[in-house]
């Protein structure tokens, strides 16, 4: 049982931030658990299928909306934010290359999931700590946890017509990650006002026109989901416009013009591994699943798993400047791909074979967007 007065919380408070601070995180909010407010939006955009294939995302309704359902006796959350734009990686760059991959930033280097993890448990402890007895839990992109709501409640920012959080200092490229915990924590203000105004970059931009309204995202739409959280056939029409994007997509952030603000990341394990960053096609589809597995070994693009990856490939090999080189890798590849992958490999050849490509890759160039390394 707490036993800590009014004015103990307000230092532990500020000191929990500091800590956050140290641990690598840029910014630390605390919230409480009601998020009852959300209810008839999460109800509306599940009836509307735009969940996709997700079906986890319909479990657990009553939790996503009390985070006390799903950790018994939680008081406050704090929610935290994490820089990961590597700096110097290429993004414009490579999206203007047909025959080079690219991949969302945010996967570059290791798993975000344990790197946060780890941090913010290293936080519950510091905490533990200092009030001799806690009940805590650490949670990232993981779990039924409404975590956007959460970082806006806690102060982090708004959610822009993108959906993602954006802040006035630091744009949108972050990642948020919880810490659950029993202490009556004092609550910081919420981030109420958004600041995107008339702009609608983000909506314009989507390769796949994944926004039916701003701030509502069609997952089944969205590239980010057919290339990692999706394991079917990607239909005819949405291949020729993922361009090169192999996992994830972050169209909607290189234009936003929030992101000149965004900072630089340190951090080491966000750094590009394997030259993730500015790396061939054909070399990743050349990959083994013995290499695929070795090469992606603590980082989420395993998500995707190897026939996904093979089936991401395909087509942006199929959306690429092709040549005998690429004809000959799709024909041997097809003779023992699966059945999903040889579909998606046969599209790439009658693309490739059949003349230039008729839809052009969608190139983000926007007045005010953030000028970013080419």
């Amino acid at each position: 049982m707490n036993t800590l007065s009014a004015s103990q919380l307000e230092d532990l408070a500020c000191q929990i931030k500091q800590w956050a601070a140290e641990l690598g995180f840029q910014q630390c909010g605390i919230t409480g658990t009601d998020l009852s407010s959300e209810g008839e939006h999460l109800r509306e955009w599940l009836a509307r299928g735009y969940q996709g294939e997700m079906g986890y995302l319909e479990n657990h309704f009553d939790k996503r909306l009390d985070p006390t359902l799903l950790v018994p006796g939680t008081r406050r959350i704090i929610s935290v934010r994490m820089d990961y734009l590597p700096p110097d990686v290429k993004t414009l760059g490579i999206l203007k290359q047909r025959d080079k991959a690219y991949i969302a930033r945010y996967t570059l280097g290791r798993d975000y999931h344990k790197t946060m993890r780890k941090r913010l448990t290293r936080l519950g402890q510091r905490i533990e700590q200092a009030c001799d007895a806690l009940g805590y839990r650490a949670f990232v992109d993981s779990a039924p946890v409404l975590e956007r709501p959460l970082a806006r409640e806690a102060g982090i920012g708004w959610q822009g017509k993108h959906s993602l959080i954006l802040n006035r200092e630091a744009g949108s490229w972050f990642l948020l990650g919880e810490l659950f915990v029993d202490l009556p924590l004092p609550l910081d203000e919420p981030y109420e006002e958004e600041h995107c105004g008339r702009c609608t970059a983000c909506l314009d931009i989507c390769p796949t026109g994944a926004f039916p309204a701003p701030g509502v995202l069609d997952a089944r739409r969205c590239i980010s989901y057919l290339t990692i959280e999706y394991r079917g056939s990607i239909e005819p029409e949405l291949r020729p416009l993922i361009g090169n994007r192999i996992f994830g997509c972050d169209d909607c952030q290189l234009i936003c013009p929030w992101n000149r603000f965004a900072r630089h990341s340190g951090e080491a394990d966000f750094q590009p591994r394997h030259r993730l960053d500015d790396i061939d096609l054909l070399e990743l589809f050349e990959w083994s699943e013995e290499a695929f597995l070795r090469n992606t070994e603590g980082s989420a693009i395993r998500r995707t798993g190897y026939e996904g990856w093979q089936r991401n490939l395909a087509v942006a090999l199929g959306n690429g400047s092709g040549g005998p080189r690429v004809e000959r890798a799709l024909e041997a590849r097809r003779e023992t791909a699966t059945a999903l992958v040889r579909e998606h490999i046969d599209w790439a050849l009658e693309r490739l074979r059949t003349g230039p490509n008729a839809v052009p890759l969608p190139i983000v160039e926007h007045p005010r967007a953030r000028k970013l390394p080419e």
